[in-house]
């Protein structure tokens, strides 16, 4: 697709393209020595920016409901998020580029021990507030209490502090917490896969959204994707397979 001027408009209302990147999962974003964002999701911005011809800013935030609000509220341009209907009514997503894994985490000692004893009366299950899997949570869980952490990588900290039974999140945000605390345990197995895609405010219209949509699966093709997750020594993700652009 040809960026013209109305493309660019589109993309870069102000004259740079303002991407919001989420540094509550460890799997897309984190900091680099100097604090400056990096990651999977910022190399796939300034790919877009470089494609586009437009500089690229940073708009950094710390949860994902909050890289939500602010590409809703456009006051980002695109963002990087798990794929989710409720999300959908305000932002158009590409198909995923990568894919990941939600777990649920206990104690060594909890009577917890299959994905099936979650959804229980008096369990409580930690999430982080307007994340991909508290929205499927809350959706899917008929029985036990969800409980809110501020965000993703607060998520076991909370968990710990309130006594709860069940802490839910990204398989590598849990790992990490968990290591060398051999009171903790991960279930074994995954409730969830989380689709990551980029997004655009569907207010910049169908082209707009086609041409994010073309530009994922390039990337995914020419192994842009892969690269990244390689070059940022991210384990337990894989590049999700190629789908048609409409």
């Amino acid at each position: 697709m040809t960026v013209d001027k109305d493309l660019l408009t589109a993309f870069a209302p102000t004259g740079v393209l303002r991407a919001s990147i989420n540094l509550g999962n460890p799997i897309l974003a984190g900091r680099a020595a100097d604090g400056s964002a990096c990651g999977v999701s910022v190399d796939l911005a300034g790919a877009l920016a470089a494609k586009l011809g437009v500089p690229l800013e940073l708009v950094v935030v710390d949860a994902a409901g909050k890289s939500v609000d602010v590409v809703s509220q456009e006051q980002a341009d695109v963002g990087f998020f798990a794929i989710d209907p409720k999300r959908g009514a305000t932002i158009a997503f590409t198909a995923p580029y990568v894919l990941i894994e939600g777990f649920y985490l206990v104690r060594s000692d909890s009577p917890v021990t299959s994905n099936a004893d979650v959804d229980k009366p008096g369990v409580r299950v930690v999430v982080g507030k307007g994340s991909a899997y508290d929205l499927h949570l809350t959706r899917e869980l008929q029985h036990a209490e969800i409980v809110r952490a501020p965000t993703s990588p607060t998520v076991v900290q909370t968990f710990l502090e309130q006594g709860a039974e069940v802490a839910a999140g990204v398989r590598q945000q849990l790992e990490a917490d968990a290591a060398g605390n051999d009171q903790l345990r991960l279930l074994g197995e995954r409730f969830m896969v989380i689709r990551q895609a980029m997004g655009v405010p569907k207010s910049r219209g169908e082209r707009a959204a086609a041409f994010l949509a073309g530009f994922i699966e390039e990337m995914k093709a020419a192994g842009v994707v892969a690269g990244a997750l390689a070059r940022h020594g991210i384990r337990g993700a894989t590049v999700a397979p190629a789908e048609a652009v409409q």
